[in-house]
């Protein structure tokens, strides 16, 4: 009887084991798109647009640390703001970021100070703004040069 007994505890931790393996592939099968504002890029010499962006916001801890992790795609047409509590050095890397990105270093007065481009998915080097920043934009890898985005360009936003 006590042989029984162990064969239904090993059966019932067995099936508690793979419930909790099932929970832990929901966590990061898939995260989808959230649109809470809209960015344009305008070109500081022509004052024209250069490109609109449907974005997700990041402002606190939990959004700026895991940001575009765990992410199979994003459309060309969105982007990740991260507004930082005060302007200064950033320092971004592509830990558990699985698309590759143009990352675009923003100052106070909304004017883009620097890039990162074509920071490549999983790599956890440091990749800095090299001079302070208040925010970080992060779109698709190579739109920031199909765009001719460059530093002085700046950006406006609004929340949804």
């Amino acid at each position: 009887m006590a042989r029984v007994g162990q064969i239904l505890v090993f059966i019932f931790l067995a099936f508690l084991s793979c419930k909790n393996d099932a929970k832990r592939e929901i966590k990061t099968e898939s995260i989808s798109f959230t649109k809470e504002g809209e960015l344009a890029i305008i070109a500081t010499e022509t004052d024209t647009i250069k490109a609109n962006f449907d974005i997700e916001i990041a402002e606190n801890e939990y959004e700026t640390h895991t940001g575009l992790m765990y992410r199979k795609s994003m459309k060309k047409d969105r982007g990740m703001l991260f507004i930082q509590p005060i302007e200064s050095l950033q320092y971004f890397y592509m830990k558990n970021t699985e698309i590759p990105l143009d990352i675009i270093y923003i100052n106070t007065g909304m004017k883009i100070v620097s890039f990162q481009k074509n920071a490549q998915p999983f790599n956890e080097n440091s990749l800095p703004s090299n001079v302070p920043a208040k925010y970080v934009l992060e779109i698709n890898a190579g739109l920031s040069d199909q765009l001719g985005l460059q530093v002085g360009d700046s950006i406006s936003f609004s929340r949804n």
